[in-house]
């Protein structure tokens, strides 16, 4: 049942009650004027007007001291929940909108490897933040990221970015499982991503400018086949250093040509970001920016 709002409630501002608190604060007009930065005068004017609307005495005013009567103890609880509620109200409207959801862009091989901490922290700070991963090769996400898809992208990328850009330099070596054999047998057998994954055009280059005879055995641009393949030693593969996970391990003598280095950057769309994509996008950079280079011996 919706309670009928009187001509009375109407006049009872907030600016009154802010007044009778300052008067119930110092006990002298001369202070809560002061303190209100209005006249002796306009902070008299207002309690009485305050205590006409409320047809009640809240002041029990002395010679040296004002005291609260007994509707003034009754009311002062009351006026400082209402002017918390209207602070509290007045903040919410003007705080930055972190109910939106975030679309982040992120390689296959960078999702389960380097993310999680950064996620897991922003997670906490911001609960309400909805953030969608979009998990893909680079190619495809820098796309994505012009069509105004995702908001922010990881990529992996042959050049380093700008200073705003850059994030970390990884490079690319030999990975399987441990004491594997395969990488003396030839043909070579190689675990290599679909057609438009950076990596998989170095990896092949490398083998033919060294000559080494080499077939696919997996061409599956999803991580779990490659990694499946590898953990059965059906064949080796080549990721960056940081992302290879603790079931397979790099192949530092076989005997195979070096890698080279890839970096990542990050991307943000080109449009005007909300605060909380610039947020996570700034704790992505602070994250990964630290990580040092891993370059194997």
């Amino acid at each position: 049942m919706q309670v009928p709002i009187t001509n009375k409630s109407r006049g009872l501002t907030l600016h009154l009650l802010r007044t009778f608190i300052a008067i119930a604060e110092t006990r002298q007009i001369t202070l809560a004027a002061n303190r209100l930065h209005l006249t002796q005068s306009a902070v008299s004017q207002q309690i009485k007007k305050l205590e006409l609307l409320l047809e009640v005495q809240l002041l029990d005013r002395k010679p040296d001291d004002i005291a609260l009567t007994h509707h003034g103890e009754r009311l002062i609880p009351r006026a400082y929940k209402l002017l918390a509620l209207a602070d509290e109200l007045f903040n919410d409207m003007h705080a930055p909108d972190y109910s939106n959801e975030i679309r982040l862009g992120v390689p296959t091989d960078i999702v389960a490897s380097l993310l999680p901490p950064v996620l897991t922290r922003f997670k906490k700070k911001y609960p309400e933040v909805l953030i969608t991963l979009i998990s893909d090769v680079s190619h495809v996400l820098r796309t994505e990221l012009e069509a105004g898809k995702i908001d922010i992208t990881i990529v992996t990328e042959s050049q380093k970015g700008n200073s705003d850009e850059f994030l970390v330099s990884d490079r690319l070596v030999w990975a399987g499982i441990k004491d594997s054999c395969l990488s003396q047998q030839r043909p070579l057998s190689v675990a290599l991503g679909n057609e438009t994954c950076a990596f998989r055009h170095a990896t092949t280059n490398a083998l033919n400018q060294h000559g080494i005879p080499w077939r696919a055995v997996c061409q599956i641009g999803s991580l779990e086949p490659v990694f499946a393949t590898l953990k059965s030693d059906m064949a080796i593969g080549a990721f960056l250093s940081m992302t290879i996970p603790e079931t397979l391990c790099v192949l530092k003598d076989s005997g195979l040509p070096e890698l080279p280095w890839f970096h990542l950057n990050m991307k943000r769309g080109t449009g005007t970001q909300s605060p909380i994509v610039n947020a996570l996008a700034d704790d992505i950079f602070t994250e990964l920016s630290q990580l040092s280079k891993k370059e194997l011996n």
